[in-house]
């Protein structure tokens, strides 16, 4: 069973809760049925407080991996984004992940596979977003009588269906 999301005072206050009901004379399994874990938890739990008492329970920091980039690198990589991506020599202002890898890595020395700067932009607060695929010189006066004139020639009729 993975852990729980709640913050440090909610999963301290559910070990507590649990070992709170093995000294009333819960079974180790009736007290994990009642919280909502395994019983094995409820047995970590309870040998960690009789090693190290109620301190011993409070819910330490999970680091995980560090951040490559740091908050400042973050506020100058957002500046950077700002500018655009015609500033940086593209033809076009779209910033996609394998550019932004791109600028992280000649800015910062720091390299991000284009997969996984779409987490990097999320954590940002900033969203993908997909270019209009259509050309700058479309004359959409001339898209509507094409299709009103020439497409309905070309379209496929059902089978068997004449025009009377």
């Amino acid at each position: 069973m993975p852990r729980p999301k709640g913050s440090a005072d909610l999963l301290e206050d559910r070990r507590r809760r649990a070992l709170a009901l093995v000294d009333s004379g819960c079974s180790l399994n009736e007290a994990a049925r009642r919280i909502g874990c395994g019983a094995s938890s409820v047995l970590r739990w309870y040998r960690v407080r009789r090693r190290g008492g109620e301190k011993a329970l409070q819910v330490r920091f999970s680091p995980g991996r560090p951040p490559k980039l740091g908050a400042k690198q973050l506020q100058r990589l957002v500046q950077l984004l700002l500018k655009g991506a015609m500033a940086r020599g593209y033809r076009t202002n779209l910033w996609t992940t394998a550019r932004i890898a791109l600028l992280i890595a000649e800015e910062f020395g720091i390299r991000y596979h284009p997969n996984h700067i779409g987490r990097l932009m999320h954590r940002l607060q900033w969203s993908h977003q997909k270019p209009e695929r259509r050309a700058i010189e479309r004359d959409e006066s001339e898209v509507e009588q094409w299709k009103n004139q020439q497409w309905p020639g070309i379209k496929k009729k059902p089978l068997g269906w004449a025009p009377t």
